[in-house]
């Protein structure tokens, strides 16, 4: 096993990882002191070249915590969808807050797609900006209509 570190872009936001082969260990918004880039995936995710994830593991959704059940239940929201706090939390038998909570935690953004859990009434919160969560959800739902649109759907 050999351990990297990397940093790449999202727009303006610095990005930064710890993976070996596909086992992301942790993501985060900020710079690192690897050189490496980010996991081949993550980078093509980021330029909206990929849209599925899955392959890449991750130690947060695993175990029986409520937490992993929460990352587990987050995991399966589609690309370019999203649930409500309310709605993941009845899907992990928890509270919204309790949630709020995990997705405040979330080591992998991105593998555990927290941006795509919203408030009933506004988008939610997002460490460290929000503005990464509205990019990250314009770029997903550019994505899903322009392959829509190339497939006649719409």
């Amino acid at each position: 096993m050999v351990m990297r570190e990397g940093t790449g872009r999202f727009g303006l936001w610095p990005v930064s990882s710890v993976w070996d082969e596909d086992y992301i260990h942790r993501v985060w918004f900020g710079h690192s002191d690897g050189d490496d880039g980010l996991h081949p995936a993550i980078t093509e995710y980021l330029a909206g070249k990929r849209s599925d994830l899955s392959e890449l593991r991750t130690p947060a959704d695993e175990g029986e915590s409520k937490s992993a059940a929460i990352y587990r239940v987050v995991r399966g929201i589609p690309y370019g969808e999203s649930m409500t706090y309310g709605e993941v939390a009845a899907a992990a038998g928890t509270h919204p807050r309790v949630v709020g909570g995990a997705l405040r935690r979330n080591p992998t953004p991105l593998v555990i797609p927290c941006h795509r859990v919203v408030g009933e009434k506004d988008i939610g919160g997002f460490t460290p900006d929000i503005r990464i969560k509205e990019d990250l959800l314009r770029l997903e739902s550019r994505i899903k209509k322009n392959r829509l649109k190339a497939e006649g759907i719409i």
